[in-house]
């Protein structure tokens, strides 16, 4: 049971909360203990509402998960959780995430409730509208960066606003098309696929991608300005962005990409080109 219940609550997902340390990494703040852990609480937080609303959404959609070739091995549609159980573990996990929320600062508190609340209505209703669905979900990584910049209290650049918002929208518009490829010629449970069509999903993957690299480049170019360097580590971690998202796109392109986070989990390359960019720009923001 105890392994059912930990499967529900989908860690694998709880990588996409490491966006809160983003805005306190990129000011130069996580080499200072007390930003560090209350970052570290935030990513917690995020972790038990996240999983939290997994569960919810979950036992919403219990019974159309049930004719899905892959959700209905999930522990409540499988029926290996009961939805009595499972309505409880859920609720215990959003007040939990959202009580430790408020303990680190009443502002990150509201983000996280802002966060649950969406999710909610994307569960109950959002996700069955097209376009609405998208920018919904790209709007759930925007709060973990926030919510990062937020509990430690560091500004937050346009720049990185915005390149965190289309990049947001390029993974999720990936993960739209690729299981629009896995499903073709299938009935689908989610509804919105019979809505969008290659070419739509190709037009915004192009816009988003584009809009992506252009702000990330106007992001560094400011971080160089602002650090007053004359090391070139914030123009050089382009390269390595570039390129991930680059290969990315090609690997939504092979019909992958419906499952981002096991993307990123196998794809080897990707891996490096992440570790390399955390280098390059982490030593333009704590030794430049």
């Amino acid at each position: 049971m105890i392994k059912a219940l930990l499967n529900e609550a989908r860690p694998k997902q709880w990588a996409k909360n490491v966006l809160v340390f983003a805005a306190p990494g990129a000011a130069g703040a996580l080499d200072n203990w007390h930003f560090l852990w209350r970052c570290l609480a935030t990513f917690v937080a995020f972790c038990l509402v996240s999983s939290g609303t997994y569960y919810w959404n979950d036992i919403h959609d219990v019974e159309a998960d049930r004719n899905h070739p892959k959700k209905s091995q999930r522990p409540i549609a499988a029926g290996i959780i009961s939805l009595r159980v499972a309505k409880a573990v859920a609720t215990v996990l959003l007040a939990a995430g959202i009580a430790l929320a408020f303990v680190l600062g009443w502002k990150l508190g509201l983000v996280v409730i802002g966060y649950v609340t969406l999710t909610t209505l994307y569960s109950i209703a959002l996700k069955h509208v097209a376009v609405i669905d998208l920018v919904v979900v790209a709007s759930g990584f925007v709060l973990r960066a926030i919510a990062g910049a937020v509990v430690d209290d560091v500004p937050m650049s346009m720049w990185f606003v915005l390149c965190t918002s289309f990049g947001s929208l390029f993974i999720v518009t990936g993960k739209r098309y690729a299981e629009l490829r896995e499903m073709e010629g299938q009935t689908s449970t989610r509804l919105t696929l019979e809505d969008y069509t290659p070419r739509f999903l190709q037009m915004v993957l192009s816009v988003s991608i584009g809009a992506t690299l252009v702000t990330y480049c106007q992001w560094a170019f400011e971080g160089r300005e602002v650090s007053g360097s004359s090391w070139p580590f914030y123009e050089l971690s382009i390269i390595p962005m570039a390129t991930a998202l680059l290969r990315y796109a090609l690997i939504i392109e092979q019909g992958h990409g419906a499952a981002p986070e096991e993307v990123f989990l196998a794809d080897r390359w990707l891996q490096v080109l992440g570790v390399v960019w955390v280098v390059v720009f982490g030593l333009g923001v704590y030794i430049a």
